[in-house]
């Protein structure tokens, strides 16, 4: 099973897209390691620099509906080649979160209400976050700041995320 822990990158917006995830220009890119340097460069947000913000980010937290837009498998590789292996929002475009899973990785839905708790005392500071998956909870951590919050996992997202994604979870079954 894959580490989903580490520095926690906010991006403080709903509706972020495939897109903006991974612009359509790169979609010819079949090596993931390709589509690494261009991980959210489309996506127009006051403050944030992806060459800057991303780098040494392991989680992302975002708003409501992530992932919308085109379905593609590149969007989740884009992540994945920089290290975000667990993402967080109040919701998600149904192909982006079934590809997070498919590809091994944690797509954790939270209440808008935690998000925002999460935002406002969490995100002006240099924060790590740790999901364990046998006991559902992420740890958010700063500095002497901790907060464990609980969230729930279909026992099929589960047995992708144990395997390491579909590929995996084919191999072990069939």
């Amino acid at each position: 099973m894959k580490d989903f822990s580490g520095k926690v990158l906010f991006l403080n917006r709903a509706d972020i897209n495939t897109d903006e995830i991974i612009p359509a220009k790169y979609l010819t890119e079949i090596e993931r390691q390709a589509l690494k340097p261009y991980l959210l460069e489309d996506l127009k947000l006051e403050g944030f620099d992806p060459k800057r913000d991303i780098p040494g980010c392991r989680v992302l937290v975002a708003g409501a509906n992530f992932g919308c837009g085109s379905s593609r498998e590149h969007a989740p590789w884009a992540l994945e080649a920089n290290g975000i292996r667990l993402v967080i929002a109040e919701s998600f475009a149904r192909i982006f979160r079934q590809n997070m899973f498919n590809c091994g990785l944690l797509a954790v839905e939270l209440p808008a209400e935690t998000l925002a708790r999460l935002f406002k005392d969490f995100s002006t500071r240099d924060t790590h976050a740790a999901a364990d998956v046998g006991r559902n909870v992420i740890e958010f951590r700063s500095g002497r700041h901790a907060e464990e919050i609980p969230f729930t996992l279909a026992d099929f997202d589960r047995a992708l995320v144990d395997a390491g994604g579909w590929l995996g979870y084919a191999d072990k079954r069939y």
